[in-house]
């Protein structure tokens, strides 16, 4: 649990926009995947199948008529030296975050589990119930959204 709390929590909160929803979701992903661990598939990585299982915890709150939405995107803290140097990263990643907020749920979902969590198409496929070809769709359409609105964003 301790290994997967953090990303699965860090997922949810992308996905639902609000800290307590995303604890909530993440900690009912942890019971569902306890009562249905004779489930779990071996040809499958294990956190593939945690990520699916909060991807529909997620998803039962949204179709619930839950729409929440954070004040300002999460923090991710950059621990590199230098005050200029973390100054700039701080403002890309607070664009980058603003910019994959505005996405609608189902790019700013594969934008996560692909740029974040890392994982492959195929795996993006399982957690979303997705074909394989409707997520290399999302991801393409998910980027373009993103580069035009970083390109709107951009100073004169």
């Amino acid at each position: 649990m301790a290994a997967y709390e953090r990303p699965l929590y860090h997922f949810a909160l992308r996905t639902l926009r609000d800290r307590e929803e995303a604890a909530d979701a993440t900690q009912e992903a942890f019971v569902k995947a306890y009562r249905g661990l004779r489930t779990f598939r071996q040809e499958l990585r294990f956190s593939t199948w945690l990520f699916a299982i909060t991807y529909h915890a997620c998803c039962d709150r949204l179709a619930k008529g839950r729409r929440f939405v954070l004040e300002e995107p999460p923090e991710i803290p950059d621990h590199r030296p230098g005050p200029e140097e973390l100054a700039l990263r701080s403002d890309i990643q607070a664009r980058a975050q603003q910019a994959i907020a505005r996405l609608p749920e189902r790019y700013r979902t594969v934008v996560t589990l692909y740029y974040l969590h890392e994982c492959s198409y195929e795996e993006m496929a399982e957690i979303l119930s997705l074909p394989l070809g409707t997520v290399k769709t999302h991801l393409h359409r998910a980027k373009e959204r993103l580069r035009r609105l970083l390109e709107s964003e951009e100073p004169a």
